[in-house]
């Protein structure tokens, strides 16, 4: 056999060889198209029935955090003694509040949470706590400093929406984070005449509420 013979012969081998490499890649996809077709065909009951159940859970969390949002209103309304420089905000009335101002070197030692205010013993982390305190302000900022600087706090500058413009109303400090042992919030300080007021959430899962309710409605009289 000749050269051109056996150039002929080979090429003829490579053609073979491709087509039916070609035919049995062809041939496997062929097949896994099959098959996913078929698994459709055999499990499109159980695929929607899935679906459906995954919208409905959906839609349920959905109806239920509406639910909860309706029932907190109408507000409360909370006001300290003018003595204590008529402390006043608003609170989902779901909540329960437990307010001592009988002690004169803390006017309002207040807690809400909902349903009823658990026991101060009971490590609750409270939904609110609101205190006047006697204390000067600079010391309950300095008492926050270290958290800071460990990188547990974010502090910021804040002074409530309906103060602001408001005659002798100084800005305040606003801490977020790490707030206390195991207790992950937010606390806002305000300077109120010669006393400090100090409110906060002692939980995140009370956070939109302390945000969209409470701070946006809290007045007092510098």
């Amino acid at each position: 056999m000749n050269r051109k013979d056996q150039s002929g012969s080979t090429l003829f081998i490579v053609v073979v060889s491709l087509l039916g490499i070609g035919l049995l890649a062809s041939g496997g996809f062929g097949f896994w198209a099959y098959s996913g077709r078929q698994d459709y065909k055999d499990n499109v009951d159980l695929k929607v029935a899935a679906a459906v159940k995954i919208a409905k859970e959906d839609q349920a969390v959905e109806l239920t955090k509406k639910f909860e949002d309706l029932a907190k209103s109408p507000y409360k309304t909370y006001q300290s003694p003018a003595t204590a420089g008529s402390v006043t905000f608003t609170y989902p009335k779901t909540w329960s509040a437990y307010v001592d101002e009988t002690n004169a070197s803390q006017p309002i030692n207040g807690y809400f949470h909902p349903n009823q205010v658990p026991g101060t013993n009971s490590g609750t982390s409270y939904a609110l706590r609101v205190e006047m305190l006697g204390s000067d302000y600079s010391q309950i900022i300095k008492s926050y400093e270290s958290l800071v600087k460990k990188g547990d706090l974010i502090a910021s500058p804040y002074i409530p929406p309906k103060m602001v413009g408001v005659p002798n109303a100084q800005l305040g400090t606003r801490f977020d984070g790490l707030i206390s042992q195991n207790k992950s919030g937010s606390v806002v300080i305000l300077k109120v005449r010669d006393k400090t007021l100090k409110i906060y959430t002692e939980a995140t899962d009370f956070m939109a509420d302390f945000n969209n309710i409470v701070l946006p409605s809290l007045v007092y009289i510098p």
